[in-house]
């Protein structure tokens, strides 16, 4: 027998529904943001990743599906979705418009090979927007609400993080600050943020390894040494989310895992999903765009992964609706389809082509959860009538079938 491979499932019955009444409930409210689809190709070219994720990330060091195709091209599926939508905003040249702003939202499946857990697949997926060329910090509030209004609607609670990742203005010297911190208690650190130290400083504050938090209680803090235009912001920001009762916690050592993100950064999480506790997460990168080649064009996104919501969503009632058709006749049953295609215009129709006693033709309609059980009998067919019984009223008539 042939299984899945490790890290990958499949979706189907109540978890598929679960899915595509997220993917649904997500894309309802984006639209009501101004947001339009997007649609970009699982497989890119390599460097689009290692330019824009970053070299010294965990995902492009340990975790992209890499490899070489026939035509000896360097391509990985990938990882995460905001860089193929930059590379497909700049390849449509939308980045030299510069007065105009651009929404865009997707969701599809991301490849990672890290090992799988609980809401951590090799396959996952994920719904984000992404929007370009506003540079207000109001656009990152927005994008914020939005989040809180998707989750509002799938009923899951959360708890919001922001911090400030500060500018090419404020970044370095903070960086430099670090940097000094860093390399005093090196010996006491982890293998990885001993190597994220020479490669980006600014990870290590995301280590999850214990005794590296308690090593970094004592370390300078960015948000005490943003520039007055960051710092104005982040203050601006809080003050927005404080006036629309939102929520937060400011948490410094929140960076995000991508290397792109600058100024505002911002994690959705949950503490019923255990160790992987993100549900959400995005930010500002307003330098991505010009990394990979474009016109400077401000941006600010967001994704929120399916897996590790899909369990938290409370799913609404199902009502019934549609049409169940059969006969019990075998001879009758060409008679269904005309009648099928026609009702099929407005309604969910399922026809059961194995003619059977009414009673089984009920249970069929309740396998089903159809409103409508409607059958033709032997005195039907020769009438040219139908018999129906809505399943909810409990009220059954004959009617013509011309008439249905």
């Amino acid at each position: 027998m042939i299984n899945a491979l490790r890290g990958m499932k499949d979706l189907t019955f109540e978890e598929s529904e679960r899915f595509v009444h997220i993917v649904t409930t997500a894309i309802g409210i984006s639209k009501k943001y101004g947001y339009s689809y997007i649609e970009t190709p699982i497989l890119e070219e390599t460097k689009l990743f290692k330019r824009s994720v970053g070299e010294s990330s965990d995902i492009v060091g340990k975790e992209m599906y890499q490899f070489m195709d026939k035509g000896d091209n360097d391509v990985c599926m990938r990882p995460e979705g905001t860089a193929g939508v930059v590379r497909s905003f700049i390849q449509a040249k939308l980045d030299r418009r510069q007065n105009e702003k651009f929404k865009f939202y997707y969701y599809g499946p991301m490849f990672r090979y890290e090992r799988p857990q609980k809401g951590r697949l090799r396959e996952f997926h994920q719904f984000g927007c992404e929007s370009f060329g506003e540079a207000s910090v109001y656009e990152d509030f927005t994008i914020i609400q939005m989040i809180g209004d998707i989750f509002k609607a799938l009923g899951i609670g959360y708890t919001l993080q922001i911090n400030s990742l500060g500018c090419p203005t404020c970044m370095p010297p903070y960086r430099q600050k670090l940097i000094g911190f860093l390399t005093e208690c090196k010996e006491e650190l982890c293998e990885d943020c001993n190597r994220r130290i020479d490669t980006n400083p600014i990870r290590v504050l995301d280590c999850k390894n214990e005794k590296c938090q308690s090593l970094l209680i004592d370390s300078p803090k960015l948000l005490q040494n943003l520039c007055n235009e960051c710092d104005s912001d982040f203050k601006k920001l809080k003050t927005l989310l404080d006036k629309s009762n939102i929520a937060y916690e400011v948490d410094s050592n929140l960076v995000r895992g991508l290397d792109y993100y600058s100024k505002t950064a911002f994690e959705f999480v949950s503490n019923e999903i255990g160790s992987q506790s993100a549900i959400a997460g995005g930010g500002r990168y307003d330098k991505l765009v010009e990394f990979l080649d474009g016109k400077a064009t401000p941006a600010v996104g967001f994704a929120l992964g399916i897996e590790r919501i899909m369990e938290l969503v409370k799913m609404p009632k199902t009502e019934r609706e549609g049409y169940y058709l059969g006969v019990m006749e075998e001879e009758n049953i060409d008679a269904l389809f005309p009648l099928a295609s026609k009702k099929r215009v407005a309604q969910k129709v399922t026809v059961e082509y194995e003619p059977k006693k009414l009673k089984a033709h009920l249970k069929g309609a309740d396998k089903v959860n159809a409103r409508y059980c409607a059958v033709i009998g032997e005195d039907e067919m020769k009438n040219g009538t139908i018999w129906i019984k809505d399943l909810v009223e409990k009220e059954e008539s004959i009617i013509n079938q011309s008439d249905f």
